[in-house]
């Protein structure tokens, strides 16, 4: 016997290793956990070059590296991987707002860190905004997806108005989120089909210079100098 098998049986002879049976479930458990992230962001790197179009059972496995079938092992259908995937893809540019809204200090510094978490650099190009605009697309017609967007555009609403709250009603930051996500989702859609590109940096410019001009300078003024409270 090995020393490290004598260890091993050692230790579930005192305690401290539950039954073969038990931890073969929980590793078990693991594998298919590691399994569905990684089909997940499979069915991300395939979304980000080709779309909801381009996202086939076949090319999701292939990316994985797994064999074709298998999707059907860790999830219900394909339809499934796809509604999980774009979670995952809104996931990842919501971090971005987070980060960025924890770093700052006044009101306005939480208005404007909303504006560069939905312009991040490295993610602001053609075919990651191409690749959002086939989800919209298809949002119109999926009921599913519908839901994601209604979450996403709630999360901004929140996000703005725990900026705003104190200056604004509710019904006037309603009226200014509306224009903020009109222009937010036409920058994403010129950045996806225009020739004539427009940068993040552009983009971050003309989306302050709209809230400046909506809210006005005294507004801005104000939430330039109201400190965040710490939590």
């Amino acid at each position: 016997m090995t020393i490290q098998k004598f260890v091993r049986a050692y230790k579930i002879f005192v305690g401290y290793t539950k039954p073969m049976a038990t931890r073969t479930k929980k590793q078990r458990t693991r594998i298919e956990d590691i399994r569905r992230v990684e089909l997940i962001e499979a069915a991300h790197r395939i979304f980000l070059r080709d779309g909801l179009k381009g996202l086939t059972t076949t090319r999701i496995c292939h990316e994985a590296g797994m064999s074709q079938g298998i999707l059907t092992y860790y999830f219900k259908d394909k339809d499934q991987v796809l509604f999980e995937m774009v979670r995952y893809a809104n996931r990842v540019l919501m971090d971005a707002v987070v980060v960025n809204l924890r770093k700052a200090e006044t009101r306005w510094d939480r208005l404007t860190a909303i504006v560069d978490g939905n312009f991040p650099e490295e993610k602001f190009e053609r075919n990651t905004a191409n690749a959002w605009v086939s989800f919209y697309a298809e949002a119109a017609h999926n009921p599913r997806y519908a839901r994601l967007q209604e979450l996403f555009y709630k999360r901004l609403r929140s996000n703005i108005r725990s900026a705003l709250s104190p200056l604004w009603s509710r019904e006037e930051i309603d009226h200014f989120v509306r224009g903020f996500a009109a222009m937010l989702d036409g920058f994403w859609l010129r950045r996806g089909h225009s020739d004539d590109a427009i940068s993040h940096l552009e983009a971050r410019a003309l989306l302050v210079e709209y809230s400046e001009k909506m809210l006005g300078p005294a507004v801005v003024s104000k939430l330039k100098r109201l400190q965040l409270q710490a939590a």
